[in-house]
Formats: C-alpha cells, structure tokens, sequence
C-alpha cells in the first residue's frame, strides 16, 4: 500500500485548483515569494482577509511545480473546524493515506520523507499551532518537501519566512492621474475585470475613471472587496458606488455562491477574524477603532487601557498585528498601526455593542488635545521640523477629535482649544480652509463665556487673512477686541494688534499698519513673549521693507532672522528670509534677494510648509524675470501656480503683492510670446513639489532618492526608461534593439523587468504609465532617434 501512495504522489501532476478567474498583478510579489521558498524551506504568506493570499499561493504553486519532482500539493484548511482533524485533512487532500494506513503525523512523515514537492497548505490561522507541529515535522524528516503556507498569521515554525501580502496598488486620492492612467494600478485593473465579469458592457470612460480610481482607494485595494463591490455595477454606476461606501456592508454582499461561507460577504469575513480573536484582542481590536488613520503605541494604551495593563495592551497589539487585524506601517522610524476602513467600522459596531463608544471617543480626545496642547507650547523651538511630521501622522486622529469636541456642549472649550493649538501646523500644510471650517462651527456652537474664545476669533481673523477676506476680519477681529476689553485680556491684545496691522497692510494702508505691528511689538517685548515677537518683526519687516523704508524693514527681519536662529526656529527664520528677499529686490538687490528666496525656500522645504513654498517660488519667479531669465521666470510662475492652487490661496489676495504679481507675468509673458510663455508656464506646474523646488534652487537629484511626497516615483533604471518610451511609441521588440543597437534578447529582458516592476501585464500598460509620468513632470529619457 505504501509504494502505490508513493506512485500516486510522484506520478501526479499535483492538485492545485484551477484559475477559474483572471489573474490580475501581483508580478512583483510573486518574484518575492518564489526567491523566499529557493531560500527557505518555509514560506508564510501573511495579510489580512481577503487581500489575495490562496490565489498568490497557487499562483506560485503552478508557476514553480516543474522544479519538484512530485509538482505542488494544495490543503485547502478553510472549512475545517475540528483541530483536531488537520493530520486527517492532510492525508486525504494529499491522496497519501490508504484503507489500512495510520492517520497520525508519523504516517504523513513516512510518506514524505522521500518527496520532492511543494506542499500549500491554506487557511492556517484557525489551526496555526496545529500546524505549526505538522510543518515543523515535515521540516526536520522530509528534506525534499518546501512548504508554502497561508494564514493571517506566521506560524512561528523554526527557518520560517514571511512575506505580508499587501494590497493591490491604489490611487494617491489626494493627487489622482489622468483618467486615461488609470490601468498602472492594480486595484483598478482588478476592479475593471471583475466588473465586466458582472456586467460585460461596462467600460471605463473620463467621466467615471475618476471615481473608479476614488473607490478602489476607499476599498483599500483589497481584492475580495474590490471583487463584491464590482457586483454591485449591476444596479450602481461606479459613482453611485462610491457615493454609497458608507452602506458598505448593505452593498458589497453578493459574493460567489461557490466560496466559503466567509467570503459570501464582507461582513462574513471580518466576522471570522473576530470570532478567532481572544476576548482580549476584541475588545482592544473594538476600542481601537476610535482611531482615523495610524496610531502609535501610546496613544493605544491610552485609549485601551482600563480594565487592560499596558503589558496588555501591547500583546494584543502584538497578536492582532500578527493576526493581520492591525497593519504595521513605518513612519519616520517610527512604528504605527492602522486599521483598515471595514475592520474599523465593525469595531465600531461592536463599541455601541458594549455601550463603550462614547467612553473611547473621550478618551481619544484627551490623548490628542493634549498632543497638540504640548505642540503648541513646544512650537517656538529646535523640533520643528518633528512636530509637523508628527502632527501629520496625527492628521486624521485630530480631526476625528475636534469632531469629538465639537459634539457635546462639555467639551466646548476643549474643542476651542485644540482648533487653536493647531494654528501653524494648518498653515504650513496649507489647510486654511480647513482651519476656518472648524474654528468657525466651533465659535457657533460655543457660549460666549468659555475662556479660549478671544484666542479663537483673533486665529479665524488670521485665517481670513490668508484668504484675503478681508470683511470677515474686520468683523472678527471686532468681536475679539470688544471680549478682549469685556475680559480684560491683556495677553491677547498685541495679537489683535498685529493682526489688524496685517490686514491694513494687505488693504495698502501702510502707516496704519506700521503704527499697529510697532505698538504690537513694544507690548510684546513688554511681557516677554518670543512667539510674538517674532511674529511682529517679520511682520514689520516685512510692511516697513516694502513700503519706503527698505533699511528699517531689513535690520527689523535681520532680528528675526537672529532670534530665531537663536532658538533654532525655522517656521519665522523662513519668512522673514522670504521678506527681506523682497525687500531685497525692492532696492534691486537682485543676487541678495535670490540668495535669501532660495535660503527661505530651503527652510521652507525642511517644514514642508506649503504656502511658504509658493511665495518663495514666486519670488524667485520675479527675480528671474528681472534677471532676463524669461524662460526660467515663466517656468517658477507655473510651478507657484500649483502650489498656491493646492493651499487654496493667491498673490491677488494681498493688495501689495497683486499688482507687482502681475506687472512680471505680464512681462515674462510678452518677452517669450504667448506660445512660448504657455509652454514654459505649463511645464513648471506640471512638476511634483519636490521636482519644483528642485528646479527653484536649481539643484539636482537623482529619480530614485525622489521624497515620498512624489506620486509618481520612478522604479525603472535609466536604460529602462529610454525602452519604456520606445515601448509607448509603439516600437516592437526587434525595433527596439535595432534603435538601441542591443540584442533582441536583451530587449525582451527588460520589457519583462520593466512589467515587473511596475506590476502590469500589457505593452498598453507601459505606455499609459509612460504617459502618467509625462503628465508630472518626471524626467524622461528621450529615446534615440
């Protein structure tokens, strides 16, 4: 009986089910995995439910049974609920069992123990240590047998590899390509084909590419939602799909009837990994859900803590990690979690369950209104540049706070303070609107008496300055006084001054504003306030320099730029950089007024502050204008363009520098030509934000030490590049090497890396992705002609 097993096992082709669907990316993962099992005798394909591990698995599975003797071997574990039946469900999908053969470990060694094959075994977490013992056994006496493994779990077995499978590459939501790039990603690929499976005349037009590509990103490029989402496009257009993800788990319930039970709904899948999880991980996988976004460690214990000690809290961090519930991400060296969008709402869902919601939502609150309580007391100083990486990982944590906040009458001061502490992260990032939208609902809704509300209607004032509204900061900035002098605030008072002096500056009232920004100054050096005195010498400097004065408003920045320094402050050290380059070129100081934009420009860069970013490039814009740099000048004005467009602001805002705006591009504009100027202003704003400060202070660095920030980062070698754009002119591979005088074989190799890399499956591919990077500015290489 034994030696027909053997033949049975070494004459078969092995068992791995069929493709019954496309097969859609994973190239680059599928290299990964095949390069860990030449290494390893053990691979674990990790990741959380649904993300495409058994398809991966098989995929590799029949890609590499040839290199076996006895081909590949799948165990499908899924279905089974007993523990104790794994050996039995091992030998009976193996075939190695017989009427009078023993059902125990030792029998599946025996039979093993002479193969060369590849075994899958499926579906582990909900028998990991079952299997654990099976494959360690496996390991020790069958020298000839590779095991991959699947499981939201590894399994801990000693030589194991893991390899977490991600999701499928989605859309940047925040920077979308062209519609006619949408098939460079994954998630969408998958999405279209499934679609058409459903629905075969469904095509992907420009007017509903866009909100394609905006599902699959809410949809986290996990193929089985991606897969029950498409099945909706029998009743739902792709923007009505999108529109209704808030009723994800009404829609995305038709699964295949033929799957296992589990994977007929979302629902059912995430029920699965809540019923795996022990008493201890539900409820710190429920009250984690308050958090938007990645979270660090101590905002968790925070948060879970209770009935929970730290120690606690962070084995289940450990275990639900482990268990693909929770997905680790690195983040400035950092690690930080996140739950994705279907795992949070069903804790959600589970925290009104136990009548915890609310509790967790307060909790939450006082974490984060105290993060950014030490942000702001901490602003004027050496960690800058920290602070705004940290505040952005919290970016959505503090929203989700301040509508915490701004929910319960009790919390009214608390939101008023934490929409006010957050003031210079929102301007740096650009979020102006975002800041007025909150301090605004938040003034509305808040009595009068609540201590913090003079600071929040002089901080709306100056957020309706950056707009250049300037009727809604006069109006403000009158009720603040008037509350001011009610309250007898006195430490607000310089504040209201200086801001009012601003205001009349960006109105042309220049006297009036000097004698406010001086009178704000004085008070401010009275009390001893860095922050604003800081604030008030650039501002001096700044309407002194521009306006007659050009001496007095230079030695005004030249003390900011000092006192500053001294505190190894970057946020007002740039903009009074960026003043006194104006002011530089004011006097026609024109290398001084460079030297200090590009200077400003840099410290800019290191905070990532938007909206200094644009006004440092569209100063340099002027002074290349009136260096004779046409071509250059009308290049940075595009480049501005698009900044300004992203902080939602402009020169036309501020009545001082509109008109001087102006009076270059017009310039710029008749010293090209229109058609030249167009050209050249167009390829400017087409550039990243790191390829355009790049271009400002006219350094150079190579595409692959490219910021994160680039959308579109480039994986591909020069010389791939050069045939990438080949490939996208249509050339075949013998043009090719006939074009580039290499050997057709050679070509072939490349095309093959190049589909690699970028994850595609088609020539067409290439070419729209060749025609996304066009669209961003990246640099190509021009192919030979």
């Amino acid at each position: 009986m034994v030696s027909t097993a053997r033949a049975r096992v070494r004459d078969a082709a092995g068992n791995l089910p069929a493709d019954v669907t496309s097969f859609v990316g994973r190239r680059r993962e599928i290299t990964l995995t095949k390069r860990l099992l030449a290494e390893s005798r053990v691979v674990t394909l990790t990741g959380p439910g649904g993300v495409g591990k058994t398809r991966l698995a098989i995929r590799v599975a029949a890609g590499m049974r040839r290199s076996f003797r006895d081909k590949a071997w799948y165990v499908g574990l899924e279905d089974l609920q007993d523990r104790s039946r794994v050996i039995d469900t091992v030998v009976e999908q193996l075939g190695i069992g017989g009427p009078s053969a023993g059902e125990d470990l030792d029998t599946v060694v025996e039979q093993l123990k002479n193969r060369e094959m590849l075994l899958v075994l499926d579906n582990c977490e909900h028998v990991v240590d079952e299997v654990a013992l099976l494959v360690d056994a496996v390991v020790r006496w069958c020298p000839g047998v590779r095991v991959l493994a699947t499981s939201r779990q590894s399994l801990g077995v000693a030589g194991e590899a893991t390899m977490v499978v991600p999701p499928l590459q989605v859309p940047d939501i925040e920077h979308l390509p062209p519609p006619e790039a949408h098939e460079q990603f994954a998630s969408v690929r998958l999405f279209v084909d499934r679609a058409r499976a459903a629905v075969p005349e469904f095509e992907v037009t420009p007017e509903n590419a866009t909100a394609l590509m905006r599902l699959c990103h809410h949809l986290d490029g996990n193929p089985l939602a991606i897969e029950l989402a498409a099945v909706r496009l029998r009743s739902l257009s792709v923007q009505q799909l999108e529109e209704r993800l808030a009723e994800r788990y009404d829609l995305l319930t038709e699964g295949r009837r033929s799957a296992p039970a589990r994977q007929r709904s979302l629902r059912a899948l995430i029920d699965w990994s809540y019923e795996l999880a022990s008493d201890q991980d539900r409820l710190a996988w429920a009250r984690m859900s308050v958090f938007s976004g990645t979270f660090d460690l101590a905002a968790a214990e925070h948060v879970v803590r209770d009935v929970l000690s730290g120690s606690d809290v962070l084995s289940s961090v450990h275990s639900l990690v482990d268990k693909s519930v929770l997905l680790r991400v690195e983040e400035s060296g950092e690690a930080r979690f996140r739950l994705p969008h279907a795992l949070r709402e069903y804790g959600q869902d589970k925290l009104e369950e136990f009548g915890e919601l609310d509790a967790m939502q307060r909790r939450h609150l006082s974490f984060f209104s105290a993060l950014a309580e030490r942000f702001a007391d901490s602003w004027i100083g050496p960690d800058q540049v920290e602070w705004v990486q940290r505040m952005r990982s919290e970016q959505g944590n503090l929203r989700t706070a301040l509508q915490t906040a701004a929910a319960h009458p009790d919390t009214a001061g608390t939101a008023l303070a934490l929409a006010t502490d957050l003031w210079p992260y929102w301007v740096i990032r650009g979020l102006n609107g975002e800041a007025r939208h909150w301090l605004e609902q938040v003034l509305a809704s808040t009595p009068r008496d609540v201590p913090e509300r003079v600071r929040a209607l002089r901080i709306s004032a100056w957020f309706a300055l950056l707009h250049g509204d300037l009727d809604s900061v006069r109006s403000t900035l009158e009720q603040a006084t008037v509350l001011a002098t009610q309250r007898g605030e006195e430490a607000e008072k310089p504040y209201l001054a200086l801001v009012r002096g601003l205001a009349a500056f960006a109105d042309n009232n220049a006297a009036r504003a000097i004698s406010l920004v001086e009178d704000a100054l004085a008070q401010f050096r009275k009390h001893g306030s860095l922050p604003g005195e800081l604030f008030a010498l650039f501002g001096l400097g700044l309407v002194k320099g521009l306006h007659e004065d050009p001496e007095s408003g230079l030695e005004a920045l030249e003390d900011c730029v000092r006192l500053a320094t001294e505190h190894g402050e970057l946020y007002w050290r740039s903009y009074a950089l960026w003043a006194s380059a104006q002011t530089e070129a004011v006097r026609g100081e024109l290398e001084r007024a460079e030297t200090a934009a590009k200077k400003a420009v840099r410290l800019q860069r290191k905070l990532d502050n938007r909206l200094g970013i644009a006004l440092g490039i569209d100063s340099l814009a002027w002074i290349a204008q009136r260096q004779g740099k046409h071509d250059r000048a009308a290049r940075l004005f595009g480049a501005a363009s698009s900044v300004w467009d992203a902080v939602s602001a402009a020169p036309g805002f501020w009545a001082p520098f509109a008109t001087d705006h102006e009076a270059h591009l017009s310039q710029t504009r008749s010293a090209l030509g229109e058609e030249a100027f167009q050209e050249a202003f167009d390829r400017g704003r087409r550039l990243s934000v790191p390829h355009l400060i790049d271009f400002a202070l006219e350094t150079k660095r190579h595409a692959r030490a490219r910021s994160e920030e680039n959308v579109h980062p480039m994986p591909l070698t020069r010389r791939e590049r050069q045939i990438a754009e080949l490939v996208a002119q249509g050339n075949t591979n013998k043009e090719i090497a006939e074009s580039l005088v290499i050997a057709q074989r050679t070509v072939e190799g490349h095309v093959q890396n190049i589909l690699t890399k970028l994850d595609f499956s088609s020539r067409a591919q290439i070419a729209g992705w060749v025609a996304a990077q066009r669209g961003t500015g990246a640099p190509a290489d021009p192919a030979p002609r």
